[in-house]
């Protein structure tokens, strides 16, 4: 059935993690209060969240920042992992190999589930929505997620999740509605974040 009222969705990565990932860093803790700050005034309706300590804190530090926002949901969909896995010769040759041994460096488990996942995060979280009110929902999540939400609403193919880099706490927003193609918005977009704290999670090669 086809939604009859637009979904905008919220994307957040994570706050700057310690280098275990097991709690934010002093930076990541900073960076979710301002992008809660930014949010304030946002009409969320929904907050999703990824199961790991990085994206449940950031979440929480978010949550902290939005008058009358709706409880925090747990969404392993939300995780971290692989979205998908390509053959070789769907890869632009002169970069498959390298593609596919950074791929092979993931855990087994995080390989085989991570597909199931991502058809189930593009059911849960894009598309028009039934009723007559839009919907505003935030999914704080992980790299991988986000880029395979930004391949899905281009019409990309499914490999081009590969090489689309988001910045902790940086901002995403796709909006979806009904009879249009999905309309990216803005793409990682840091304008909440002083120059200190913009660009983390990036390779050092890569930041501006």
């Amino acid at each position: 059935m086809t939604g009859t009222a637009a979904r905008h969705l919220y994307l957040a990565r994570h706050g700057e993690a310690s280098p275990d990932e097991s709690t934010l860093t002093a930076a990541g803790r900073r960076q979710a209060v301002l992008l809660g700050q930014r949010l304030r005034h946002a009409p969320v309706t929904a907050i999703h969240h990824g199961p790991l300590p990085r994206a449940e804190q950031t979440a929480r530090l978010i949550h902290e920042q939005l008058d009358g926002a709706p409880p925090l949901q747990a969404s392993e969909p939300a995780g971290d992992y692989i979205p998908y896995l390509p053959q070789r010769d769907e890869l632009p040759p002169e970069s498959a190999d390298t593609m596919l041994d950074r791929l092979a460096q993931f855990p087994a488990e995080e390989r085989e589930r991570g597909p199931e996942l991502a058809r189930t995060a593009l059911t849960r979280f894009t598309g028009p929505v039934d009723g007559d009110e839009p919907r505003h929902e935030l999914v704080v999540t992980h790299n991988f997620l986000i880029g395979w939400l930004v391949r899905a609403a281009l019409d990309a193919p499914k490999w081009r999740w590969m090489g689309l880099n988001h910045a902790n706490a940086a901002l995403t927003v796709i909006r979806y509605a009904p009879d249009r193609p999905a309309s990216v918005l803005f793409y990682n977009d840091m304008g909440h974040l002083p120059d200190a704290l913009r660009w983390t999670g990036f390779p050092p090669e890569l930041r501006v």
